[in-house]
């Protein structure tokens, strides 16, 4: 069953990689960019690993994703003609 956790969470680590790249608007990248960041955790975990774990869960889901929204609503946008 282990196996099949970690199978379920890198395929989802792989969808959510390519939905952030894909987006077009900003806060929603940043927003599956924060999933992404969760689900690494959540591997983490699983791998027995519970250092690298906390310490994603609070850098990259946490500090990371606020310094990102922050950044976009600072941001101008510019529509493309």
């Amino acid at each position: 069953m282990n196996w099949t956790v970690n199978l379920l969470l890198m395929l989802f680590l792989l969808a959510t990689a390519v939905v952030a790249i894909t987006l077009k608007d900003l806060l929603a990248a940043v927003v599956v960019f924060s999933a992404y960041s969760l689900m690494m955790a959540m591997l983490w975990t699983q791998l027995r690993a519970p250092d690298l774990a906390l310490t994603e869960a609070a850098v990259g889901a946490g500090v990371t994703t606020v310094l990102f929204i922050i950044v976009v609503y600072r941001t101008v946008r510019r529509e493309d003609r």
